[in-house]
């Protein structure tokens, strides 16, 4: 019941919050001046559009003709600049899929190597190895993935020429995102992405595995006969990860934010790159749709990352004070 109660009242506070950004978003963009496009044919037609949509009205008017058309007709705008009168709503699902698959390589990638190396640098903890692995973590974890983004590029493409400068379009990959030619595009923007990803799971596990090490039940475990092998595996990794994989979790849910910086240096045509190009062209419906859509996806991973503790471990119960 109190877990009930717990999730009831995180879900209202997550929609009072989506509805205060999205407040704040709209308030901020519609202040910017509006451009009208040269051509007198286009601009007569998106101007009578912005008149029926109460553009020329005050902004109060205006947000309220917003919500009424999303709650009323699920209708989020439409883009004007960037794809011309296609629904803003579609214009973010088509570019889902690419984000997607960038940020799931990554992660495939990522999770595995930095919970590995974690794991060895907590039982070889204060040797060489785990101070080259923590000064190697250091400097990943300090490092914007944008820098690494433009080393890759100068490294691999312009030295090495062994990876394309950005990544191939369908039409250039064969009409899909699954075959061997895009993927050989996409591995530098996934190796950018990849370096935080291990860096940061890295420091996590070693920093909760050292702890669970030295607990009195690991001295018992081994009292008992198991090997340091057997103790580790068994006992103080399988705690060691009750903290790790929300994280884990909340990595998944945001694949889906992409990554604004990274798709923009690749010229990947994802929801991050959408996202500045509305903001450049000031294409007001694309830039509100991308702006709830990131911060839903926020909002909805924060609250799983905290469900995911109490079914994780028992002990741990949500709502309780």
């Amino acid at each position: 019941m109190r877990m009930a109660k717990y999730v009831i009242k995180r879900v209202i506070l997550m929609f009072f919050t989506l509805f205060v950004i999205t407040t704040i978003c709209f308030m901020m963009v519609r202040l910017l001046p509006r451009e009208m496009p040269q051509e007198k044919n286009l601009a007569a037609v998106i101007e009578a559009r912005w008149e029926a949509l109460g553009y020329n009205e005050p902004l109060l008017t205006q947000y309220w003709i917003y919500l009424k058309n999303i709650f009323t007709e699920g209708d989020f705008g439409t883009s004007w600049y960037i794809t011309f009168r296609q629904p803003a709503l579609e214009a973010l699902t088509s570019r889902l899929l690419p984000t997607i698959i960038v940020n799931l390589y990554a992660l495939f990638f990522g999770i595995p190597i930095g919970i590995a190396l974690g794991v060895f640098a907590a039982i070889k903890k204060n040797k060489w190895q785990d101070s080259l692995i923590s000064t190697a973590v250091m400097v990943c974890v300090s490092v914007p993935s944008y820098v690494y983004a433009f080393l890759l590029q100068y490294f691999l493409y312009f030295k090495l020429g062994w990876l394309p400068l950005q990544m191939y379009s369908l039409a250039d990959a064969g009409g899909s995102y699954f075959t061997p030619k895009m993927f050989h595009s996409i591995i530098a923007p996934v190796l950018a992405l990849t370096f935080g990803e291990i860096a940061g799971l890295c420091r996590y596990t070693r920093a909760e595995l050292t702890e669970t090490l030295t607990s009195d039940y690991m001295l018992l475990a081994r009292t008992k006969g198991l090997t340091r092998g057997q103790a580790t595996t068994r006992h103080a990794l399988k705690n060691a990860m009750v903290p790790i994989l929300p994280m884990i979790i909340g990595s998944f849910i945001s694949i889906m934010g992409g990554s604004l910086i990274i798709e923009q240096i690749f010229s990947i045509p994802g929801v991050g790159r959408l996202y500045i190009t509305s903001i450049n062209l000031r294409d007001y419906d694309i830039f509100m749709m991308d702006s709830i859509f990131y911060t839903a996806i926020g909002l909805v991973g924060g609250i799983v990352v905290d469900l995911s503790y109490g079914f994780l471990d028992p002990r741990i119960r949500m709502g309780e004070r």
